[in-house]
């Protein structure tokens, strides 16, 4: 019987308290409600987008790599798609002011993520995977899910203000 790293064990404790009071401060705040402003719904991609960018200069992709950084871009898309559509959004029908409450679910998928992206980077080695590249598709894979939460709330939103703004204007 091999014995582990007692070092690693260390980091899983710390990392699952860390991300155990930081989801229990979220979930919190989940409650209530929050404005919802579409012109700033662009911030949070951008930023990240730069990021991402960031780190691939660093270490650019070589040949096949290319594909997985895609595959990763598009699966980080796909989640953040579904994860945006969890998010609740509503209009004020008097002041069409959007309004949004992150979802109890929309958590949960993000806590799942991070279990499974803490899996990855703590065995990638062990798996003979490049920990480097792993973690920059996990950057890529972020992105995606940024960037598409951000989009489906964006465009969700905007065709709910379109239709109170409709049902104001018949009245």
């Amino acid at each position: 019987m091999q014995q582990g790293n007692p070092g690693a064990w260390v980091g899983y404790a710390v990392s699952a308290i860390i991300i155990c009071v930081v989801l229990f401060f979220r979930f919190r705040s989940m409650r209530r409600v929050q404005k919802l402003r579409l012109e700033r719904l662009w911030v949070v991609p951008a930023l990240y987008a730069l990021v991402t960018a960031t780190v691939l200069y660093q270490s650019m992709p070589k040949g096949v790599q290319w594909l997985y950084v895609m595959i990763a871009l598009g699966f980080g898309a796909l989640l953040g798609w579904r994860r945006g559509a969890l998010m609740r959004i509503n209009v004020d029908p008097e002041t069409h002011e959007l309004n949004q409450q992150a979802s109890p679910a929309a958590m949960l998928f993000i806590l799942v993520l991070i279990i499974i992206r803490q899996g990855l980077r703590m065995e990638a080695s062990t798996m003979g995977f490049n920990l480097a590249f792993v973690t920059d598709l996990l950057v890529v894979f972020a992105l995606g899910l940024f960037a598409a939460t951000r989009l489906e709330m964006f465009l969700r939103a905007r065709r709910l203000l379109d239709q109170a703004r409709a049902g104001a204007f018949k009245a």
